[in-house]
């Protein structure tokens, strides 16, 4: 009965805070990923001295997401044009997909890949950006895909644009992110398209389902923004300050946190901040505004980040977080 009462009093203390459990952070710039609590302590981070001294280490990494069960975590490395999955435990690292430093659309070929999710079947699935595609990969084989690769138009689900997420939905949908024309496109499991919208933005990045049918983005420019939309582009609310310290510089992901505040990766201000909505103003920061560095409290261009639930002494959840 003690042990329960401790924990609820431990949910709760951490659900009046801004950030309400831990962050994990794909901070591109320093090639590693780090899990950050509310009091900006490291709690989990890769590589470490000893991985590096046996030559495991991290390429641009882009994004992060917990794989389903908590034991690993998938990582999509841009500019080398590879997916790899880091054991959290072991730190032992598994090459996916992609041929590491080729660009390319052939076998074992990626071109920029972003957003790899493994799905709760095992199924690796990731938005293959100048490929035009997105891609459901199992064994080292592509099982399916939407788009068609090197055909960059929007027409889906037979042609997609230049895309940069894909978000997994509930019921094994899809949410896709065009960059050219803006488009946000919803597939369902059978491969069709239910909806498609264009966002009021320059640059949509990675949407986010949230209910009652609107959808969380990121504009992926300078100043940037995050934002909420209903499906036929109306916009519900929006942070964006066009200059200062709580301006955004080509924001990449919005992601809403189990308290209703949004955190956001500011790629290019090195930092990752956490939004109250209802204030709209940054309560919650790690990182150093436009002071990339490597140390203590600081990042490099952070381009990914996860939400990971904390329980009592501040144990990561990692089993409990879920795609979608």
């Amino acid at each position: 009965m003690i042990s329960l009462l401790v924990a609820i009093l431990s949910a709760v203390s951490l659900h009046t805070l801004p950030l309400p459990g831990a962050l994990l952070i794909a901070d591109r710039g320093n090639d590693r990923m780090l899990l950050v609590d509310p009091q900006h302590r490291v709690l989990w981070h890769f590589p470490n001295a000893r991985d590096l001294a046996k030559g495991v280490h991290l390429n641009f990494d882009d994004d992060t997401f917990v794989e389903p069960g908590g034991k690993a975590i998938v990582s999509n490395e841009e500019e080398a044009h590879t997916i790899v999955s880091v054991n959290i435990k072991t730190h032992a690292r598994v090459h996916l997909y992609g041929t590491p430093g080729v660009r390319g659309s052939g076998p074992n070929e990626l071109n920029t890949p972003d957003d790899a999710y493994v799905l709760p079947d095992g199924t690796l699935t990731v938005a293959d950006a100048y490929n035009c595609r997105v891609l459901f990969i199992r064994s080292h084989r592509i099982v399916r895909q939407i788009g068609t690769t090197g055909v960059c138009r929007h027409d889906p689900p037979k042609y997609l644009g230049a895309v940069n997420g894909d978000t997994p939905l509930p019921g094994g949908g899809v949410l896709i992110s065009e960059i050219q024309g803006s488009w946000i496109d919803d597939i369902s499991a059978n491969g069709r398209l239910r909806w498609a919208v264009q966002a009021p933005v320059s640059y949509p990045s990675d949407p986010q389902p949230l209910p009652g049918g609107r959808i969380l983005l990121a504009d992926y420019s300078s100043p940037g923004a995050a934002m909420i939309i209903d499906r036929h582009g109306k916009v519900l609310w929006r942070y964006g300050p066009s200059s200062g310290w709580g301006a955004l510089d080509h924001p990449s992901l919005a992601m809403m946190l189990p308290n209703g505040n949004i955190a956001v990766n500011d790629d290019y201000k090195d930092r990752v901040v956490v939004i109250d909505p209802k204030k709209n103003k940054i309560v919650w920061q790690y990182g150093h505004a436009s002071l990339p560095g490597r140390g203590a409290g600081f990042l490099n261009t952070p381009d990914g980040l996860d939400f990971v639930p904390l329980g009592p002494g501040n144990v990561p959840l990692w089993a409990e977080v879920h795609h979608p």
